[in-house]
């Protein structure tokens, strides 16, 4: 499919040139249509209007936010621990109640329902994991230096 396409952007301006009457040499001197500074202006104004498009599109879903609405879940993941490349370990939190899930591919198994709460939501929304207390120790770092 590709040979075919180079085939015919190959082949295409020598079947226009024939009819227009004009010698291939003369043709193939006009194909730029215009000098250096010309193309490299219009090069430069249309990945201006690209990257411009990219950042107007950024700070559009920032401002909007995810599709999804976050506020209304009843459904929280509270902790993952992984077993195995493909099997994992899920504490589950569901309208209060705190499940532990058995989860590989293809299967979701219920292992226990705890009647309490075996680990602190507020702390699990708030992200104080291992990696959130160093970044946060970082960043007070580089504001003192």
């Amino acid at each position: 499919m590709r040979g075919l396409m180079l085939a015919l952007l190959l082949v295409l301006p020598v079947g226009v040139n024939a009819q227009s009457g004009e010698p291939a040499a003369a043709a193939m001197n006009n194909v730029g249509g215009g000098s250096l500074a010309l193309q490299l202006a219009q090069l430069a104004l249309g990945l201006g209007f690209v990257v411009g498009l990219i950042v107007l599109l950024g700070w559009l879903l920032r401002r909007v936010g995810p599709l999804a609405a976050q506020g209304g879940q009843h459904i929280r993941l509270v902790s993952s621990l992984p077993l195995g490349p493909r099997d994992r370990l899920l504490l589950v939190d569901v309208g209060g109640k705190q499940m532990l899930l058995g989860a590989s591919p293809g299967r979701i198994n219920t292992l226990h329902v705890f009647d309490q709460p075996v680990a602190d939501l507020n702390a699990a929304v708030a992200g104080n994991s291992d990696f959130a207390r160093k970044l946060q120790a970082l960043l007070k770092r580089e504001d003192q230096s």
